[in-house]
């Protein structure tokens, strides 16, 4: 029985910028819980006893949001630069001595898949999973369930199969990991490569439910999607005349004000004040400490932790960061739009509105396109109309 699994959570997520300037990708929330929970939740589930972390980048926001995680081991181990995967997973070599998983920390998987790679025979398996964009991935090439070649990053969608990046493995595969990298190999798939063109069997299994964020949209498709699966309680304070459908979380000292129209799925955050007359549409979360005043309205949005929502806000397809305050009648217009990120044009197949950094000031009757980068620290003046991306740090007045 496999009791360890390594998770690699070291690196920024410079596509993820501005949500990732201040904290690691692994600790972006989806449903009010950061990825890398998901994850670990996932592999205590299938009876894992310690999990080695393998960290880096802004590393002390993870210890410290994950130091009092119960029933199992967490050790950290730190990769002080980020060298690729493989050289990731070899700062984890002097806590392994039998067969493991590794998984990546910013991927969402589900435990019956990672209880199917545990439970398969092979010595060397890897999680796949079937995707209509494989350029993004590693591409993998299969012959009888076995890896015959992996493509990293390819510049055309090629083949049907992509890597998760989450393996089995026996311990013995650190000597092969050092081998590679004195020879200049940093990526563990390209480690892999080689394995199996030296001779070695590599199984291949169907993820069930796999999904990884890479761009900042990502986090609303993803989020929408974890919602559906988060459980329906309401504490805190509900008045009279609240109107509450479908599947929702309202979390502790949370006051619901009368006139609310509440749809799920929605998840609401501890200490939150919403109301009266705000309307919370589906797939929506709303973090901890959070107020949304009179006839605001959200709909399928990230809205992070002590955010501020004043009156008249009309809020859809997107991601508010945390700390953010945001004046009366605030106005985001989703839409299909073409978004620049790291010098890469993404045409975006569903509707999009804006995504604000954290810390920002928006004053009143700011309107924001379709798809609009607002960096964190930012103050927007009143009655901006905002049409390109914003910096970080930037005032528009």
């Amino acid at each position: 029985m496999i009791k360890k699994a390594v998770v690699l959570a070291a690196g920024e997520g410079k596509r993820l910028r501005p949500f990732t300037e201040t904290m690691p990708k692994v600790m972006l929330p989806v449903a009010n819980k950061p990825l890398l929970e998901y994850v670990f939740d996932a592999v205590k589930k299938n009876g894992i006893t310690e999990i080695i972390v393998v960290v880096g980048y802004k590393k002390e926001v993870i210890m410290e949001y994950f130091k009092d995680y119960k029933n199992v081991k967490i050790t950290y181990v730190t990769q002080d630069r980020q060298l690729g995967t493989a050289h990731a997973l070899l700062q984890a070599k002097k806590h392994i001595k039998d067969p493991f998983l590794v998984l990546a920390g910013d991927n969402i998987i589900d435990p019956g898949s990672i209880a199917r790679l545990i439970k398969d025979q092979a010595e060397y398996s890897l999680l796949i999973k079937e995707h209509p964009h494989t350029s993004k991935y590693g591409v993998v090439f299969v012959e009888n369930r076995n890896i015959s070649r992996i493509v990293e990053k390819p510049k055309e969608d090629v083949g049907k199969y992509i890597s998760t990046g989450i393996y089995k493995l026996p311990s013995t595969v650190f000597t092969d990991i050092e081998r590679c990298y004195l020879q200049g190999v940093h990526a563990l798939s390209s480690v892999i490569q080689i394995l199996v063109d030296t001779g070695k069997h590599i199984n291949t299994l169907l993820a069930k439910s796999w999904m990884d964020i890479v761009y900042p949209w990502d986090l609303i498709a993803v989020n929408e999607a974890m919602i559906q699966t988060t459980n329906e309680s309401t504490s805190g304070t509900i008045e009279k005349g609240v109107t509450i459908k479908g599947p929702v979380y309202i979390g502790k000292h949370t006051k619901v004000y009368a006139g609310c129209y509440i749809v799920g799925p929605v998840v609401i955050g501890d200490s939150c004040e919403i109301g009266p007359h705000a309307c919370i549409f589906p797939s929506t979360s709303i973090g901890n400490n959070t107020v949304v005043h009179p006839f605001s309205e959200i709909r399928n949005s990230v809205i992070m932790d002590d955010v501020h929502i004043a009156s008249a806000a009309s809020i859809s397809h997107s991601i508010i960061g945390k700390g953010c305050t945001i004046r009366d009648s605030f106005s985001t217009i989703p839409g299909k739009t073409t978004i620049e990120i790291e010098n890469e044009f993404k045409k975006l197949e569903r509707p999009i509105g804006a995504m604000v950094g954290e810390d920002c000031i928006i004053e009143s009757h700011v309107v924001v396109d379709p798809g609009k980068i607002i960096g964190r620290k930012c103050r927007i003046g009143p009655m901006k109309h905002i049409i390109k991306n914003i910096p970080s740090e930037s005032k528009v007045i």
